[in-house]
């Protein structure tokens, strides 16, 4: 980072995209804050255009796990710190795009992962675009990831971040390959403490604030409610049943569950039971032992390579889920956007829904999103 560059910086208000666009001033780039107003469900923040100066006295986003009104002035305070401009965009129609996806994923009997389409659509797509039209060359964030130029062929890759239980490369993904040269992680090649003592150092207000836990459109963790109040099926009682079919039970909805899932089922049977499988249409979930959660590999579309597509199998390791670990896997591509998913060893609760996302050690190659789990 020799030369000086206009980098815009999404600040959340929380300690690591504070502590990146402190690392990024202190390098001498000309940083300009930004706080995504992406609204929630109930809000009455007034509109603002993108690129209002940041007013704080008339945010009232309700409070959530992040963007909320703490938040805002939390990111304020950094920017005011660091003595960079900060501004407020007015991402809530596009939030909505998220949120109406989330819930209809629910609805068709899927398990979906609000925070990767929010970088795909949001951080590193919309926001790409208006830092295209403030002159900024690059977007950055406080996501525990790294962005490398291969010198041998010119390529920018993604690479998991060095702090291995912070990593958030499963959740970018679904960056475009060619906003990859457009990309910057100042914390991804730092441990979360190095994070803190920096924030310490740079005398940030939020050196001490906790990570936030929850989705953020989602207050108290209370997904099914969120569907409820506004999917488009509606959320009824239905069936539980056995893998034979029999009804063994009754359930509020089938959008209160997920695969692989165990308590809260309502049904006792003497022994440890999952959720093994959804129907939207019956509006049934079936129950069954871990042994039927097992799957030899699964199947995804709407897939985004990070390397060049492969034209045979390849062996890599691939996460399933964001909390978990890469496990050894074959992939292939079996038509133009579909990824066959051969796991070395049976996988547990596969949930379509989830992104898969392949590996090469540090290197992420690519993934998709999943389908259907392959028994």
């Amino acid at each position: 980072m020799a030369n000086r560059e206009k980098i815009l910086v999404a600040m959340s208000g929380g300690v690591d995209s504070s502590v990146a666009a402190a690392m990024l001033a202190e390098a001498g780039h000309e940083v300009v804050g930004v706080f995504m107003r992406l609204g929630s469900p109930g809000d009455s923040l007034e509109e603002l255009i993108p690129g209002d100066a940041c007013d704080t006295s008339k945010v009232r986003i309700g409070k959530q796990g992040c963007c909320s009104v703490g938040d805002a002035e939390d990111a304020r305070l950094v920017a005011a710190r660091l003595d960079v401009p900060f501004y407020v965009v007015n991402f809530k129609k596009e939030f909505g795009r998220i949120i109406d996806h989330f819930v209809a994923e629910y609805d068709a009997g899927r398990t979906p992962n609000p925070c990767v389409r929010c970088n795909d659509w949001l951080k590193f797509g919309r926001l790409h675009e208006y830092a295209a039209q403030v002159g900024a060359s690059a977007v950055a964030s406080g996501h525990y990831a790294r962005v490398e130029r291969d010198e041998s062929s010119g390529r920018h890759r993604l690479l998991r971040g060095v702090d291995r239980g912070k990593d958030q490369s499963y959740v970018l993904f679904g960056t475009p390959l060619d906003r990859l040269g457009e990309m910057m992680l100042p914390v991804g090649g730092l441990p979360k403490s190095e994070v803190r003592a920096l924030a310490e150092r740079f005398k940030l207000p939020v050196f001490d604030k906790p990570d936030s836990q929850e989705i953020c459109f989602v207050p108290n963790d209370d997904y099914a409610g969120l569907v409820a109040r506004r999917s488009s099926t509606g959320v009824t009682t239905g069936a539980v049943v056995d893998r034979d079919g029999n009804q063994i039970g009754e359930h509020p909805g089938h959008q209160h569950f997920t695969i692989g899932q165990r308590r809260r089922i309502g049904v006792a049977l003497g022994h440890p039971i999952y959720v093994v499988e959804k129907d939207p249409v019956a509006n049934t979930i079936t129950v069954g032992d871990r042994e039927a959660l097992m799957a030899r590999g699964c199947l995804a579309s709407q897939v985004n390579w990070l390397v060049d597509p492969p034209t045979s199998p390849r062996s890599c390791t691939v996460r399933i889920r964001y909390n978990a670990e890469p496990v050894p896997a074959s992939v292939s591509m079996v038509g133009e956007d579909r990824l066959e998913v051969h796991f070395d060893a049976p996988q547990s609760s596969v949930a379509p829904g989830q992104a898969v996302v392949c590996y090469d050690d540090d290197l992420v190659l690519g993934g998709g999103w999943i389908d259907a789990a392959v028994r």
